[in-house]
């Protein structure tokens, strides 16, 4: 098995905002992951990230919000997505 794009989408905002989230499954796991997915989920403006969700190799499954960055406990695709979406909605309310 190779690695597998399973899910691209972007979107732009009118206020400037970005969301971007791509899903790619691995024949392995990244290093520090217990699951063969590498994710990157963004939401932000060019050059200021407001909110991420990423398993960059070595760091494993964490979330970023603002400056601050904490481990997440990825369950699924579908509650990463859930997760991040969630996130953002909340950031865009304020």
């Amino acid at each position: 098995m190779k690695a597998r794009l399973l899910y691209e989408f972007k979107q732009h905002y009118d206020d400037g905002a970005i969301v971007e989230m791509v899903l790619w499954e691995l024949p392995q796991p990244v290093a520090g992951s217990a699951h063969r997915y590498k994710y990157r989920l963004f939401y932000g403006f060019p050059g200021r990230r407001v909110v991420g969700y990423d398993n960059e190799s070595g760091k494993g499954d964490h979330r970023h919000a603002g400056a601050t960055e904490s481990a997440y406990a990825f369950v699924s695709p579908e509650s990463l997505m859930e997760d991040f979406l969630a996130d953002v909605r909340q950031r865009r309310q304020k």
